[in-house]
């Protein structure tokens, strides 16, 4: 499905991303672990084609190269950007609608925001409210659902834990492996390893825009070198 293949990006002379392989199959949730700084935004950046990068990058028999950064959407990535970027002064249901906005089958659309609601019934409560008046993890929710609604094969999410409380975090992170298991398929870049690994079918490690360590996610929860320096375990 996603293919990288010694994916590079930079921002002007500084390297952010170095010679980059990894690859997502479909149905696989994969986690993109590591400190600030270590590339995990600019990787999802690159794959959305929001910033420009060098390397193999395909998706579907896609060189996404040649793909413009609006038909991205289209082909089915839908990114889920680090700081949500709502529109705070429209109700939930708008700035729902608005993952849609490429797709023209009504009775479709209709019934992926019953999906969404059915996944997060709070935004059904408060789908008329404006995002401004949510919480930090339900304004999460409804970015997590506004990619939904792009009906994506493949979703990025960007640090979808950063600034919630923990039982909303809890909340989100089974959510995400639903989304999963209803056969999208996820490239997760997170802060909180220990919980991403407790979900995720692989895991690759940055440091330092380079791939440090790969795995399943089970064995990396269980490396010793992983559990001293990423999950602060001894």
């Amino acid at each position: 499905m996603l293919e990288l293949n010694q994916l590079s990006a930079s921002y002007g002379k500084a390297m952010a991303l170095e010679s980059i392989s990894l690859n997502v199959m479909p149905g696989e949730l994969v986690a993109v672990l590591g400190p600030n700084g270590a590339g995990k935004s600019t990787l999802l950046k690159a794959i959305s084609r929001s910033i420009d990068s060098h390397g193999v990058l395909r998706f579907d028999r896609h060189n996404l190269h040649e793909v413009a950064t609006e038909r991205v959407v289209g082909l089915g990535i839908c990114h889920c950007p680090e700081g949500r970027r709502l529109f705070p002064e429209l109700t939930v249901l708008k700035n729902l609608q608005l993952g849609a906005y490429l797709r023209h089958n009504k009775a479709a659309v209709a019934a992926d925001l019953h999906k969404v609601y059915e996944l997060f019934p709070i935004l059904q409560e408060r789908s008329q409210q404006m995002v401004s008046t949510l919480s930090g993890g339900q304004q999460q929710m409804v970015a997590i659902g506004r990619a939904l609604m792009g009906s994506p094969k493949l979703l990025l999410l960007d640090e979808p834990s950063v600034g919630i409380a923990h039982r909303l975090k809890m909340e989100i992170f089974k959510a995400i492996r639903q989304i999963r298991d209803s056969g999208v398929a996820i490239l997760m870049a997170e802060q909180d390893a220990q919980s991403a690994l407790q979900i995720a079918d692989r895991a690759y490690i940055l440091e330092h825009g380079q791939v440090a360590q790969q795995g399943l996610a089970r064995a990396l929860a269980n490396d010793d070198h992983v559990r001293k320096i990423y999950l602060g375990i001894a």
